[in-house]
């Protein structure tokens, strides 16, 4: 069956669901929407349906982005608005069928906002605010096509790219990716056609594709995403991408914690086959190419590609020193292609769209749209895609909706736990391999964490850093030993531990490990250390010139109290709450916190209600006097 055929037949099914007389309801179903409760409310639509006797499709969708305001729900209504609603229960649902799918009130009162538009490549782009600052195109199809329908993917232009790339010469093929630009989104961003070009020279009939998705870092899920949403795309990518280079194997490489972004690649590679678009004579044509999932155990430094070929073939996960690179020598020893989850996403609709529209978004030295995760202190968590060169207030405030709570913004970590934590002043920095690098960040992946005036800057490098010393894979002295020593000297900061002696060994050491270290993982280890030390030293020097944490986040530099003058004599919240049994009623009944049992875990403060605020954390340079306190002299520290 030609291409031509298949899309004909996906158009028609498409059609009658789009543009024909049924309602269409749409479910987010991704991992954000699973865990806010989705599946009741993707069971609630069917059954009410059902009930009320309606003619309706429902449909599971996957992310649109906007994880913070899930679960989502999206019903196209053919003649109508199409709508979608945020935030739904299943509790919500008989209003939402009753007034929309099969009645003519679109409830707005409960929807995020209309949806309009449509064509071959997106379904229906959102009229939302902080969708008018993003370029999406890894996300056109995510959150309003079904990940598990294999015929919303090609009625959208899906698989047009493949069917252009057999008729086409490689060379051609790896000419017009570098005419556009592309480069590797897995963090390098090392030049993609170079990439391609090495492989497809290197010598030796049998060649492999390597879609990394083993995607580790703190905050990140853009890779998982794209996967449960728009698998298809990826497996496209990795298509053109064997066919390309002269290979008919390809491997997805996943961490086994993404078990629905497995489940969803599975079936999308059934169907697929089923086809005739993956697996013997694709499309008619002499290319076969078959593609098999390798779940991995989840170490980070699985996501270095000469590593992750070790796990691949059962060795120790050991990055291992280059040249030869895997395009020349890679996994079995045969020449292998290894390309990030998004890098391949892209490939399609470049092919599809020609290189110079891809090359006119973005900067001239970093072409395209970035994709990123929005977490930690923000309105709007979620995923983000905007054109490269955008600046990070865009993604914090337009797109991020701006610090929770009217908070203080800190800082704005990028790249994940190897990147640079970024100050207010350098919100303009743009978003892109160079200008992030210059500022000692790095864009990574694309994770991104936001960090407000409650967080302690020196606690936020002792985690990262934590983090890198735990997923060291030890073949290097400098990160093994340096990551240890960081963490301890960081640790003795935050303790009160600390000189300035330290602050400046701490320095040394992490330029050390910058220096030796033999792959990414340790060369960046240190950049969260060396941007807090750059842009936030008045922490540093607070920590150990005065024994106080700012921010008071550092247990040993706190103390918990409770303001007698505004603590209510009948809530006994804060006893109930506290685990070590530290805080109890004096004989005026008020509340004393006993300083000596104290593990200083917060939960006073947690659960002291809004309206009394009574209980607050002090660091012992600024405590309040006694008797305004706990009245308990014996009890004062």
């Amino acid at each position: 069956m030609t291409y031509g055929e298949i899309r004909s037949r996906s158009r028609e099914k498409w059609e009658a669901l789009y543009s024909g007389g049924i309602v269409h309801v749409l479910v987010g179903t991704a991992t954000c929407g699973r865990a806010a409760g989705s599946m009741a409310v993707l069971e609630a639509f069917r059954r009410e349906i059902d009930r009320l006797g309606g003619e309706a499709q429902v449909s599971e969708a996957g992310c649109m982005g906007l994880c913070s305001h899930e679960p989502l729900v999206v019903i196209v209504k053919p003649g109508g608005f199409s709508v979608c609603y945020h935030h739904v229960t299943a509790q919500m649902v008989p209003q939402l069928v009753e007034g929309y799918v099969l009645g003519d009130d679109p409830c707005l009162e409960l929807a995020l906002g209309t949806l309009a538009g449509g064509g071959d490549e997106a379904v229906y782009i959102p009229e939302l605010e902080l969708f008018s600052h993003q370029s999406r195109v890894l996300l056109r199809n995510c959150g309003y096509n079904s990940p598990l329908d294999i015929d919303h993917y090609i009625a959208c232009g899906g698989y047009a790219g493949l069917a252009g790339a057999l008729e086409t010469k490689p060379a051609q093929i790896i000419n017009e990716i570098k005419r556009s630009g592309l480069r590797g989104r897995g963090g390098a961003g090392f030049p993609t056609a170079a990439k391609w070009a090495a492989c497809l020279k290197a010598k030796g009939k049998t060649k492999y594709v390597i879609c990394n998705a083993d995607e580790g870092d703190p905050g990140a899920f853009m890779d998982r995403v794209l996967l449960e949403s728009d698998p298809h795309t990826v497996l496209e990518g990795m298509i053109i991408a064997g066919y390309t280079v002269g290979a008919k194997q390809g491997y997805i490489y996943i961490r086994e914690e993404y078990p629905l972004a497995i489940e969803r690649i599975s079936i999308a590679l059934d169907q697929a086959g089923g086809k005739g678009l993956l697996g013997m004579h694709i499309l008619g044509s002499s290319f076969s190419f078959t593609i098999e999932i390798i779940r991995g155990a989840g170490a980070f430094v699985s996501g270095e590609e000469t590593a992750m070929i070790a796990a691949m073939e059962g060795r120790r996960s050991w990055p291992e020193q280059r040249p030869p690179y895997p395009a020349q020598a890679g996994l079995r020893g045969k020449p292998t292609l290894v390309n990030n989850v998004k890098t391949l996403a892209y490939v399609p609709i470049i092919l599809q769209k020609g290189w110079r529209w891809f090359h006119d978004t973005g900067t001239r030295e970093s072409p395209g749209t970035a994709l990123f995760a929005l977490a930690g202190k923000l309105e709007n968590a979620g995923l983000a895609e905007v054109p490269m060169g955008a600046s990070l207030r865009t993604l914090v405030y337009d797109i991020g909706g701006g610090i929770k709570k009217g908070k203080q913004f800190k800082a704005v970590q990028i790249g994940g736990p190897s990147g640079g934590c970024l100050p207010e002043g350098l919100l303009d920095t743009p978003i892109d391999f160079d200008s992030l690098k210059g500022a000692g960040a790095i864009m990574g992946s694309g994770g991104v964490i936001v960090m407000d005036e409650d967080n302690c800057m020196v606690d936020t490098a002792k985690f990262f850093v934590d983090f890198s010393r735990q997923e060291s894979c030890g073949k290097c002295t400098q990160c093994r030993i340096g990551t240890y020593h960081m963490h301890s000297m960081l640790d003795d900061i935050t303790r009160g531990k600390g000189s300035l002696t330290t602050v400046e060994d701490l320095r040394g050491m992490a330029a050390d490990i910058k220096e030796g270290s033999l792959c990414g993982l340790g060369r960046t280890a240190s950049n969260p250390v060396l941007t807090t030390l750059r842009y936030f030293r008045d922490e540093y020097e607070a920590h150990v010139l005065e024994q106080r944490c700012p921010a008071r986040v550092c247990k040993d530099l706190i103390a918990y109290y409770i303001l007698p003058e505004k603590c209510h004599k009948g809530c006994d919240q804060c006893v109930l709450a506290c685990p070590a049994e530290a805080v109890f009623s004096d004989d005026k009944g008020l509340k004393v916190v006993d300083q000596l049992k104290c593990t200083k875990c917060g939960s006073c403060e947690l659960v002291c209600p809004a309206e009394y605020n009574a209980v607050i954390r002090l660091s012992p340079v600024n405590l309040v006097p006694a008797d305004r306190c706990t009245r308990q002299g014996t009890k004062e520290p």
